[in-house]
């Protein structure tokens, strides 16, 4: 068996996320059928992280195990030509027999993207931003300034994944400017994230861009470790995974 690295991009719109499910349509489950023709056997594929439903990626990686004798194939452009167009599969390497795509990951990056114009919102954009209104981006990067370091997220997480230890080390929380005046790109890096966190993180720095919560209140909510405490969680269709890291440690200038 030879063990491929796929690097894959996504429109999370019309997927129940990522991770396989009988009867509901999944970027693994796809995936997994794309693969499994080719090789002429089942296929089973192994990602870097399990994106919610209606969550998009830009730099997914997955790893899957293939006969050696189908390694010539140009896996790319067939698993392409197989895959629905909101799937594409960017890159595709072999890789050595031990890696792992969710175990060998050092950190991972994601935006999270919002539209601030209260007028009007583009259809083209529904299913990839929030539509919050006018935001005070000032309040926002202090508070997001206070989140950056090693801490128990726990006030962050949602339920649904068991882990050993709540614990992780955010790297970097910044704003950028999007393509449009209309929106607002927020990045985050760290060495990994809990069920839903980025998505937590959003919806309290939202609320500080509101106004209705305090920029000093944050670090607080952080330190008292309690879900219920802290703000609702932001949409889905904000959030992408932009890019999975190895080999060494990541930082804010890796993008």
């Amino acid at each position: 068996m030879v063990r491929l690295m796929l690097t894959l991009a996504y429109v999370g719109a019309k997927f129940h996320g990522w991770q396989l499910q009988a009867d509901a349509r999944t970027v693994q489950g796809c995936l997994e059928q794309a693969l499994t023709r080719l090789a002429g056997c089942q296929v089973r594929v192994h990602g870097a992280g399990r994106t919610d439903a209606g969550v998009h990626a830009l730099g997914q990686v997955a790893h899957a195990d293939i006969p050696a004798a189908r390694a010539d194939l140009p896996w790319q452009r067939a698993l392409n030509a197989l895959l629905p167009t909101d799937i594409a599969v960017i890159r595709v390497v072999p890789v050595r027999p031990a890696f792992h795509a969710r175990f060998d990951a050092v950190g991972k990056t994601y935006s999270y993207t919002l539209w601030t114009e209260p007028g009007y919102l583009l259809p083209q954009r529904k299913d990839f931003v929030w539509s919050t209104g006018p935001l005070d981006q000032a309040l926002m990067t202090l508070a997001a300034q206070e989140l950056v370091g090693r801490r128990n997220w726990s006030a962050f997480q949602n339920r649904g994944t068991a882990v050993r230890s709540p614990v992780r080390t955010v790297y970097d929380l910044h704003c950028e400017a999007g393509m449009r005046p209309e929106e607002t790109i927020w990045l985050i890096t760290a060495d990994g994230f809990l069920k839903q966190m980025v998505r937590n993180i959003m919806g309290c720095l939202v609320m500080v861009g509101k106004r209705k919560l305090a920029v000093e209140e944050v670090l607080k909510l952080a330190e008292q470790r309690q879900r219920q405490a802290a703000p609702a969680t932001a949409p889905a269709q904000g959030l992408c995974l932009e890019k999975v890291v190895y080999g060494r440690v990541p930082s804010k200038s890796f993008l």
